[in-house]
């Protein structure tokens, strides 16, 4: 992965891979000529011994700044589902101590036995333990049957050197994950080109992971497999609870929601890859919290995390509901496939109206699953929570901010806005656009604009955008058109939570 703390490293490891050596280096710092990392799932034996997953971080550096090195920075592994147990760094075999930084929760500072010479090499190994979290902890649950390690939190980095042009810590172009697994596990996980092998009751495999691959994963178990799908979308199934089978209904409607989300934000890889629907080895550890207030807009009720992608092409699910209600939970996580995980960093992190952009994708995949009649729904339940007009949408008076659950559902109706002032084909085109022109780098209501002008060849979005955000309520017009569509048949009005 690039650091975003170092920019100046990208244009030095640049320079030193096109004058071999780094002759004239700008700053300090290094290059990680190779690295692996190596994991190996144990068993546990009951209450006091839970199963657990031994890692092993190698990384082979070689000091190509302009002066010695005296210590490194490391990304270590930890966050909201991981706690590492015996942390402990070796460098050159002799152990150094990992002392927390103030400035952030994960990173620590590295101190060297001795001064690292310029030009010389050296290795660092970082090792720890990830163990099941038991009873209602916080943390990863997985059992004697089952495991998997997210795409985030449980590997470690090592960060480019202080100082101005300092660089470092960037991975090679290719390096290998090796998982030591029983005989009997299936293994999915990021990378290429796997190799296994089996011996004594032990399967491992050997995986070469690249930057595609951002940060890596691992999902492993006694599984039973299936397929569905279609020609454009693949759906792989992976079950311990029931014959994955049976769960080829919900692969074909996952597939429909896939379909829907390239149309919407164009194709999410170049190739055709398959999505993998994997059930947690415990619900109870699988998700990381409660729904978000966007993401609960597109539902029609507050129920706990059922589905989470843990990687770009992996979602974990929870049957205990059984398969009908697969499709529904996990076709809405399936938008971070397309969005996130590198692809658009700041896709999560936006302000009003963006930040309810993953509601709306959400509820695009829901939309696919249960039919055109749940757009209607969905646009009248967040109506519901938006106060009718008490002033003129004109007034340039002074008014009170409007709370912050009302400036949610407006943002959420936004995008359903767009779609009935630009038309479909014209929001494909433009928010297809305006992802794939950011890629990688996050974008703004800005971006947005420019895109609907750029595809509507129009130049009024930035209008547009005022009439929803800068004023009370939702335009009565964009109200009037699906409040109407509630009242049917017996012409009652339809009451929605």
């Amino acid at each position: 992965m690039l650091h975003l703390r170092s920019l100046p490293a990208a244009i030095v490891a640049f320079a030193c891979a096109v004058v071999s050596g780094c002759v004239a280096p700008l700053g300090p710092g290094y290059l990680v000529e190779k690295q692996k990392i190596e994991l190996q799932f144990l068993t546990g034996s009951g209450a006091d011994q839970p199963p657990r997953i031994q890692v092993q971080a190698t990384y082979n550096l070689r000091n190509t700044g302009n002066r010695p090195l005296s210590a490194l920075e490391a990304r270590l592994p930890g966050g909201r589902r991981v706690q590492p147990h015996g942390l402990q760094a070796l460098w050159d075999g002799s152990a150094v101590d990992l002392t927390p930084s103030p400035d952030a929760r994960r990173n620590a500072s590295l101190t060297l036995p001795a001064s690292w010479p310029m030009g010389e090499r050296r290795t660092l190994k970082i090792s720890y333990e990830i163990a099941s979290a038991p009873g209602g902890q916080r943390g990863l649950h997985f059992t004697n049957e089952a495991f998997f390690l997210p795409a985030a939190d449980w590997s470690p980095e090592v960060l480019p050197q202080n100082g101005f042009w300092g660089f470092g810590g960037s991975p090679p172009k290719k390096w290998e994950l090796i998982i030591h697994v029983p005989r009997e596990f299936v293994v999915h996980t990021s990378g290429t080109k796997p190799k296994t092998s089996r011996s004594q009751g032990e399967q491992v495999v050997h995986v070469i992971q690249t930057p595609a691959d951002h940060y890596p994963f691992v999902v492993a178990g006694r599984y039973s497999a299936a397929q569905a799908g279609n020609a454009a979308q693949r759906v792989i199934l992976w079950s311990r609870s029931r014959p994955a089978a049976d769960l080829a209904q919900a692969g074909e409607q996952l597939a429909r929601a896939a379909s829907t989300y390239d149309a919407a934000f164009g194709r999410r890889s170049k190739n055709t890859v398959p999505l993998w629907i994997i059930e947690c080895p415990e619900a109870r550890g699988c998700f990381t919290g409660a729904p978000s207030a966007a993401a609960l807009l597109s539902s029609d009720a507050a129920r706990e995390p059922a589905s989470e992608m843990i990687s770009s092409d992996t979602v974990m699910v929870d049957l205990s509901e059984g398969a009908p209600a697969l499709a529904l939970s996990a076709a809405p996580s399936l938008a971070a496939s397309w969005l996130g995980y590198g692809q658009n960093p700041g896709f999560y992190e936006q302000e009003a109206p963006l930040s309810a952009f993953p509601g709306f994708a959400a509820a695009l995949g829901r939309e696919a699953v249960e039919g055109p009649a749940y757009r209607g729904q969905v646009i009248r339940r967040a109506l519901t929570r938006i106060p009718s007009n008490t002033e003129p949408r004109h007034s340039r008076g002074k008014r009170p901010e409007e709370p912050a659950a009302v400036v949610r559902a407006k943002s959420f109706l936004f995008f359903y806005g767009l779609q009935d002032r630009y038309g479909p084909e014209v929001f494909r085109r433009a928010t297809t656009a305006m992802l794939q022109a950011r890629r990688g780098r996050g974008f703004e209501i800005s971006d947005l604009i420019a895109s609907f002008d750029q595809e509507s060849h129009q130049n009024n979005c930035a209008e547009f955008v005022r009439l929803w955000m800068k004023h009370p309520g939702v335009p009565e017009e964009f109200r009037a058109r699906y409040e109407s569509t509630a009242t049917a048949g017996n012409g009652v009005k339809e009451t929605l939570p």
